[in-house]
């Protein structure tokens, strides 16, 4: 995922993997391998839709910020950008990597023309709503709605 990088950040490459699979399974409890595997896939095959940071401190990767651009969508013409997945280590938090992160990431997207980030949270997790307040994220002006297909839906009565 080469890219220029703002200050303290670094581009992340393939040998980052394990540590951002690691410094996840931290928060989530669980391994997004095949997430992760799938998201450096895609940067390699099209570079230019994707952007991957990291800051380095000690020898060891402490955070990772991943991001996609979308050209053409939500009805804009411009560039935007999509924080795909965001993370410090346990150990590492509170000391200001994830700030770190957003400000290189924006400065790595500004580079690139674009004129937007976006993401989307858990509304009960307060720590990361605080977070994206604290780096400048205001809430969008659209509802995200979400509808399962596992099952059908229940017959509902129509007056014929």
């Amino acid at each position: 995922m080469d890219a220029p990088v703002g200050p303290g950040t670094r581009p992340l490459d393939a040998f980052d993997l394990e540590q951002i699979i690691a410094i996840d399974r931290g928060h989530t409890g669980h391994g997004r391998r095949h997430f992760f595997e799938k998201r450096f896939a895609a940067a390699k095959a099209e570079p230019g839709d994707f952007v991957g940071i990291g800051v380095v401190r000690g020898g060891t990767l402490r955070g990772y910020a991943l991001a996609r651009l979308l050209r053409g969508e939500f009805g804009r013409e411009q560039v935007t950008a999509v924080l795909d997945a965001i993370g410090v280590e346990r150990a590492s938090r509170d000391l200001g990597i994830g700030e770190v992160l957003i400000e290189g990431l924006i400065e790595t997207l500004r580079a690139r023309g674009v004129r937007s980030l976006h993401s989307q949270v858990d509304w009960t997790n307060h720590a990361l709503l605080q977070f994206f307040e604290a780096c400048g994220f205001e809430l969008a002006p659209r509802t995200v709605l979400e509808r399962a297909v596992a099952e059908p839906l229940a017959e509902r009565g129509v007056d014929a």
